[in-house]
Formats: C-alpha cells, structure tokens, sequence
C-alpha cells in the first residue's frame, strides 16, 4: 500500500549531501531509520524546520505547495497522520480551503485541519438535496437530530447558498467558507494530542511552570520518540519534564508501580519497552503476564519489564490454589505422563503437587499457580522474596508420583 505522501527531503545548505526519501505517515518501525537517513544529511532537528522539499507526491495534490520548502520532519507526520483520518468530504474541505486561503506554512496547514470541517464544498451540482443536507450539517459542527434533517427543506437551502454568492471556485470544487477562521490549536512547536492508532498507554509531557506547554506520547513508539518530544518541550532529558500517564491498557497495580511507587519520568523507557511487549501478547499471554504480575508483585518497573521479557520461561496454571491441583494437573492435564485411568486411586496428586512446587520454586497467587524455570538472576530474586520460608528451607528434593 502506497504512503498517503512520499517526501523528498534535502539539506538547504549542502544540496551535495544528496536526498532521503521519506513515507508519512511514518510506520512506527521505521522512524529510528527513518531519522537516521536524515541525520545523515544533518538535517531532521526535531524543533527546526530544516528539511527542504524537493519533491512531494501525495493522494493530497494540494501539499505540492510545499514543494522547496523547508518543514519539520516531525510536522509532516503530525500533518499526515491528520490527513490520513479524513474521509473523502473532509479531503475536498481541507484542499479546497488551503487553496483558497494560499495556504503554503506547516502550521496553518496543521491548524486547518481542525477547522476545515466548517467549509462547504461542492463537487457536483447535480443532487441538490444532498448538497443542502451536508451544508446544513457543516453549519452544525458535523451533526444534527432527525427530526432537523427530516424538517430541512435541502433542495432550497442549497439554492440559497449557490444563488447567495461567495463561492470560491478551486481545482478541488467551489468552497463556501461559512464563516471559518484558522484554527490556533497548534502553536507552531507542541503538537497536539491525537491518536492516530491504538497504543497501549498514553504520556503527556510539560516542563514546571509551563502547563499549557504539552507534548503526548503514544506508547509503543520509536526510541527516539521520547527524546525529540523532550526536545520540542525545551527541555534535555524525560526527568526534566512532568510526566502524566492519560491512557493505559495495564492493570491498576501495573500502573501503580509507574504511577504512585517510582517517578514516570524517570521510567518512560522501561514504560515503552514494556507496552511493546504486551503488544506482542495475545490473550493467553497477557493472561500469564498478569498472573504472574500478581503471584510475584515485581516492585520497580525495570523489574515489571524483565517479567515480560522473560514470561516464556514461566510455567503458569490459571485457576488452581493448592498442592493437590497442581498435582493433578501435572499427571492428567500437562501431556507429560500417560497414566492408566484405573491407576488414578493409587496416585498421591497431593504428594507429587508439593515436591514439583519445592522443585520449581514455585508460588500460588490469586490467580493460579507461577513458576520460573528460566536462569535470569534477577527474575529468580524477584520471585524468591515471595517464596514461604518454610519451602525455602527444605529445598529442592526429587521424587516419584507418591
């Protein structure tokens, strides 16, 4: 699938350096790279606008007035993540209206996209009715009752508007501006908040004393992510910032640990790493990862992170709270014996249950049963501070199925 636009981007200064080809929206596995080609070119600053245009192509032919210009890599983003939302009327407002307006600067196409949904464009003349109903909904911030539209007489208010005069003819239909003013949502460097996609957890940044200065981070993104949203905030590194967690696909005790016990700020990395990994989970997974969450209570979010690192080398059963159940799962349910129904009176489930648990480590939580059967040091020290004191003390001790 094509790229709603494709940039070709270049260094004012040193047009020798050569050229970098750029997709917008980005795809969020390609920002770092994507960076990295224009640094190459020592251009894609994260606050200044300094990579020259030399080339644009878009499904949006109206971006083509940004052709030799200099923009923000991070404001072409924004801008196509805007565009990619639109449908197709809102397609022909935000064209029709930069053309009319002369619009050419990076924040005025930004701000129109929040406004331009007031504009009426007409495409074809043949359907009045239809033409009167959208200006009448344009008029009324995109949405009206039934009972308005079932009243609304389309064909006349149409008229009305065409024969009224004030039509601005454009290559994208003749634009009615109802009145519109450019939008001052973007103030030329912070730019607002929109998902654009689903993420997994949400974080807006400010710097002390400036609140209404706000940067969003959409969690999982690209590492450097973090750092040039920093940047835009005037400010060095995360720990310099306020960091607000808005949005979170976690577990209230996950976000407990970033939220109450640690500073996010200091932590925005173990925060993105993680949603990265849970957004790789499917349900079963995510299942496990909160079983053992809630078995083992990690206390840091370093440590909430190696669990989702290493949650493959945990055994978890859902739904069992004693030695006995356990037991039994291991013999009938695991697929690791073959065992003859008819011996099933002689088998101590209770017996074998607790020599895997002394074996393994292992721990009931709310949840079910965790084990961790992997060799990482630290994940062996996390789950040992809730092992009972009495199991620590006898050890591993190996037997048979009674």
């Amino acid at each position: 699938m094509a790229p709603l636009v494709q940039a070709v981007l270049a260094n004012q200064e040193h047009p020798e350096y050569g050229v970098a080809t750029i997709p917008f929206p980005i795809p969020n596995e390609e920002y770092d790279h994507c960076v990295e080609l224009l640094s190459a070119l020592e251009i894609g600053d994260p606050v200044h606008r300094d990579c020259q245009v030399m080339e644009i192509s878009s499904s949006f032919p109206v971006l083509k007035r940004m052709e030799m210009l200099t923009v923000n890599l991070d404001e072409l983003d924004y801008l196509a993540k805007r565009l990619d939302s639109f449908d197709v009327g809102e397609a022909a407002q935000f064209q029709a209206m930069a053309e009319k307006l002369d619009l050419r600067d990076m924040t005025d196409f930004i701000n129109l996209t929040f406004c331009c949904q007031q504009a009426t464009v007409i495409t074809d003349f043949s359907d009045l009715e239809a033409i009167g109903r959208d200006h009448y909904m344009n008029l009324h911030g995109g949405c009206a009752r039934t009972e308005e539209l079932d009243a609304l007489d389309g064909y006349e208010t149409a008229l009305l508007l065409i024969e009224g005069g004030g039509g601005t003819v454009t290559p994208y239909g003749v634009v009615y501006d109802n009145g519109m003013r450019l939008s001052s949502i973007y103030d030329g460097r912070h730019l607002p908040e929109f998902f654009y996609e689903d993420c997994a957890a949400s974080v807006t940044l400010s710097v002390i004393g400036k609140p209404e200065q706000q940067e969003t981070l959409y969690f999982p993104c690209a590492e450097s992510k973090i750092a040039r949203a920093v940047r835009r905030l005037g400010a060095d590194r995360p720990e310099q910032c306020i960091a607000v967690l808005d949005t979170a696909e976690l577990s209230d005790a996950v976000r407990s640990v970033f939220e109450r016990e640690y500073p996010l700020n200091e932590h925005l990395a173990a925060l993105n790493a993680l949603t990265r990994h849970l957004r790789k989970f499917d349900g079963q997974a995510m299942e496990n990862f909160h079983t053992v969450f809630d078995t083992v209570w990690p206390q840091t979010p370093e440590e909430i992170l190696a669990l989702a690192e290493n949650l493959h080398e945990f055994t978890v059963v859902p739904d069992i709270s004693t030695a006995e159940e356990y037991g039994r799962y291991m013999i009938q349910e695991s697929g690791h014996f073959e065992v003859d129904p008819n011996l099933e009176d002689y088998i101590n489930y209770q017996s074998y249950g607790e020599r895997r648990i002394r074996e393994e480590g292992g721990l009931f939580g709310d949840r079910g049963y965790v084990a961790y059967l992997g060799t990482a040091q630290e994940i062996s020290e996390i789950v040992a501070r809730n092992i009972p004191t009495e199991q620590m003390e006898q050890g591993p001790q190996m037997g048979g199925l009674s």
